[in-house]
């Protein structure tokens, strides 16, 4: 176990340096104290607002968004450059602004209905300045992409008017566009700021009560014990563990540090290229987002937008996800065989049962709310149920108790984690807010509509390159908003259905984290292997190509997502897909039953593909292909050997 022991005395990786929403200030141990103890009272009224459900939905949201955005101020430093240690006094300032800009919607709420239409200029005024605050606390946050992208579209609500074409609109005055982006429920304050200040906040508080147990280091311990013994053993254990790691995390950065310190260097110290080891686990923690029950924060949105429960969600998702992971688990072993990997030796391997005895316990929490939430219990008493059981796990067995205290610190934690998402929201309201008061979103869908005509695949097209754009440096949450308002509504009316549509513009704002030049993931795994960050993400995108072409299955063929059919129904598309993941992946790697020249690595590309598209005359077609390459590599190798 000595291998285990170098990996957890390695320096650890400044997520700072990699994710702006992770790059945190420095405090003295008293300062530090103080933000904790305001981080847990946020956290606590989140919980109160969730079991009374006696607060009112603007006094939730508005104190959710203070909170958020003060918090944004006082954690995160002004620039990327700037001195962590240090804290400017025109941070305490912009925090304070906020919170009075939220206390004074807080308290007029009631009368700010009874006057709606004809705001005072004292709520225009506080209004303005908070628009200007969220926007500014998210260029710190989250990046400056979002941030202009909204700016254009307020910018668009003064001057559309003067404008031609589709994008001529009748034209807004200052004060409407500001009070309707800020005091009514269709902008700042509109449904994805409704859905983070509620289960989004939920769902992170519950992943953070799970990783006080202990249960990641568990996951790592079993994915070892699985499959660390096979050809290429690290890497599968990095697919492997990601993808148990993804059930409670939807942060692809986070996932690939916390699972990369332990999976990369074993990658790297049985042979694996430091780009390639970088890449397996960027690839892999990207597909944490899209692994059921938790997945990524934008699937609670999907649910809402979409109006179906999460539970329905969640089964649908798990298709996509599980052919995700076995399109990189196929390209890991085929890598592996070409290189000629070995496994580590099973005596340097947990022993499944003991592990599984000692501290199976642990995954009960996972267990309890997939169970609750199946039989029809609302996403919010699962996720409270499912972080009381936390709290009790890890006292069921002496190997796996922690202090008892230790395990509440999961509350300042979520409180930290959301802020990040929670800036995201409320600036994508304003786009959101924009969109539908300018009609904009409807010209834009019409104007496409006509270009691409009746092609669905045009139009799908269309929808992945502006994800993949909009991507550049833009959280998946971020993402998913802003494509989903303009995307979606395009896809639908090519004839997609909403949910399959909508899973559309979520998949491929994911893929976003590992595809070049803005790949957040990639640069994490590549900063842990000590690779190039470029190359890097250029292997990850090919590791993750069945990310790319996953949603254009179910998009083109919504039965293999079960919708509007059942498992039965999609079974034989899940079956010709993993074998057309099989050909697809031997034609990036280069090797099936042996090592691909040129010209078969392109037929075995073209035969995979063949059976990823559905219908039955391509799937027999690329299985034959596919079949053909197999048995010519096998002959060459026995003629070899002869």
């Amino acid at each position: 176990m000595a291998l285990f022991k170098k990996q957890e005395n390695a320096e650890p990786i400044d997520l700072g340096a990699i994710d702006r929403e992770s790059k945190y200030k420095h405090f003295p141990k008293g300062r530090a104290l103080a933000i904790e103890i305001i981080l847990t009272c946020w956290a606590l009224f989140q919980l109160y607002a969730s079991i009374s459900n006696k607060v009112p939905l603007q006094i939730l949201r508005y104190t959710h968004l203070g909170c958020a955005v003060s918090m944004a101020y006082i954690l995160y430093p002004p620039t990327k450059r700037w001195d962590r240690n240090k804290m400017p006094w025109f941070d305490y300032v912009l925090a304070a602004a906020f919170l009075t800009v939220a206390a004074y919607f807080i308290i007029n709420y009631k009368p700010l209905q009874y006057r709606a239409g004809a705001y005072t200029m004292a709520d225009t005024a506080m209004a303005g300045l908070g628009i200007f605050l969220v926007l500014l606390a998210c260029w710190r946050v989250v990046g400056p992409p979002i941030v202009i992208i909204a700016s254009a579209f307020l910018v668009y609500g003064l001057v559309g008017k003067y404008l031609s074409g589709f994008l001529l609109h009748r034209g807004f005055s200052l004060k409407r566009i500001i009070t309707h982006l800020f005091i009514t429920t269709e902008g700042v304050i509109g449904n994805p700021l409704g859905v983070c200040s509620t289960y989004i906040f939920l769902f992170i508080l519950f992943g953070a009560f799970l990783e006080k147990t202990g249960v990641g280091g568990f996951f790592i311990d079993l994915a070892n014990s699985l499959a660390g013994w096979a050809a290429g053993g690290p890497a599968k254990v990095a697919v492997l563990s990601s993808a148990l790691q993804g059930t409670v995390s939807g942060s692809s950065v986070s996932n690939t540090v916390s699972t990369g310190s332990f999976t990369i260097p074993m990658m790297k110290s049985l042979g694996y290229e430091p780009e390639f080891a970088g890449a397996v686990e960027a690839a892999a923690s990207t597909g944490g987002q899209i692994m059921p029950p938790v997945m990524g924060s934008a699937a609670f949105l999907i649910a809402e937008t979409c109006n179906v429960p999460y539970r329905q969600l969640m089964v649908i998702a798990v298709i996509p996800a599980l052919l995700y992971f076995t399109g990189i688990w196929i390209s890991v072993h085929l890598e592996a065989k070409r290189l000629g990997l070995r496994g580590m030796l099973r005596s340097e391997l947990p022993k499944l049962w003991p592990l599984i005895r000692d501290k199976g316990h642990l995954l009960l929490p996972l267990i309890a709310i997939i169970v609750l939430m199946l039989k029809g219990y609302t996403i919010t008493r699962s996720a409270l149920i499912g972080c009381l059981v936390c709290i009790v796990v890890p006292f069921l067995r002496k190997g796996t108790r922690i202090e008892f205290l230790d395990i509440f610190t999961a509350l300042p934690q979520a409180a930290r984690s959301v802020v990040s998402v929670a800036t995201a929201c409320s600036t994508a309201g304003i786009i959101i807010g924009m969109v539908t008061l300018t009609g904009l979103g409807q010209r834009i869908g019409s104007g496409i509509f006509d270009l691409v005509g009746n092609s669905v695949f045009l139009a799908l097209v269309c929808a992945m390159l502006t994800s993949l754009i909009l991507g550049m440096g833009v959280s998946t949450t971020s993402n998913y908003l802003i494509t989903s308002t303009i995307a979606a509504p395009i896809l639908i009316k090519a004839g997609v259905p909403m949910l399959a549509a909508h899973m559309f513009c979520f998949y491929f704002g994911i893929v976003a984290d590992i595809t070049p030049p803005v790949a957040l993931a990639a640069y994490a795994g590549s900063a842990i292997a000590g690779g190039n960050a470029f190359k890097t993400g250029i292997n990850a995108t090919k590791l993750a190509i069945a990310a790319f072409l996953i949603p254009y299955m179910f998009a083109l063929n919504p039965q293999m997502i079960m919708i509007g059919g059942t498992f039965l129904d999609a079974l034989p598309m899940i079956v010709t897909a993993i074998f057309g993941l099989i050909g697809i992946g031997s034609g990036f790697i280069g090797y099936l039953n042996g090592p691909l020249t040129m010209p078969l690595r392109i037929l075995a590309f073209a035969g995979g593909l063949c059976m990823v598209i559905p219908g039955t005359v391509t799937d027999i077609v690329g299985a034959a292909i596919v079949l053909g390459v197999y048995l010519l590599t096998h002959l060459k190798k026995k003629k070899k050997a002869a």
